[in-house]
């Protein structure tokens, strides 16, 4: 049975998991692919909406993505959202459709992105050691005030310290994952 502690910690890394690669997924790789815009928000009649929620967008090539708004009165807003999103695209619309072109990226621009989804990496590592830093204190307080035993103190110890293994391994995982996607021409 699991504890309150390891829940807590698995609990607690995996949203760390969860926010380091939605943070490496708006990293613009050489292709298209429709999550790059899941971050940007629209102006739809007074509020701001998610683009996914007004537009159907797919990838109908490698290096293209195309944005086709539900109502085409959206077309210019939907347009001015994308350009003023720090993903560096420049959209284009026909009037019905948007198509936004993904030139292909430059060695040293990739090298520039490896370092940064390393250093992503590196800060997701952090996060979880952080977390297994403040559950292992709330495992040694139990301890102290008698709630758990020397035993079942050294026990949920070892549990955590596996499991920040296998998150940091999940990272590692992640990491080498976006790097082959990066460096792919």
């Amino acid at each position: 049975m699991k504890s309150k502690y390891y829940l807590d910690a698995e609990n607690r890394m995996k949203k760390s998991l969860q926010s380091m690669q939605e943070e490496m997924a708006k990293i613009r790789t050489g292709k298209a692919t429709t999550s790059l815009l899941d971050m940007i928000k629209v102006n739809y009649y007074g509020s701001k909406v998610p683009l996914k929620q007004v537009a159907n967008i797919t990838a109908p090539e490698p290096r293209l993505l195309s944005v086709q708004p539900w109502e085409k009165n959206l077309i210019g807003e939907i347009e001015r959202a994308i350009m003023k999103s720090d993903l560096g695209l420049n959209p284009t619309n026909d009037g019905k459709i948007i198509r936004i072109p993904f030139p292909a990226l430059t060695e040293e621009r990739r090298k520039e992105l490896v370092k940064l989804v390393k250093k992503m990496a590196e800060e997701g590592r952090i996060a979880i050691r952080n977390i297994r830093r403040d559950v292992n204190e709330h495992i040694k307080k139990a301890q102290k005030n008698q709630e758990l035993t020397e035993d079942q103190e050294h026990d949920e110890l070892e549990k955590i310290q596996k499991l920040t293994d296998e998150f940091i391994e999940k990272i590692d995982k992640v990491l080498a994952e976006k790097e082959e996607e990066i460096m792919e021409v």
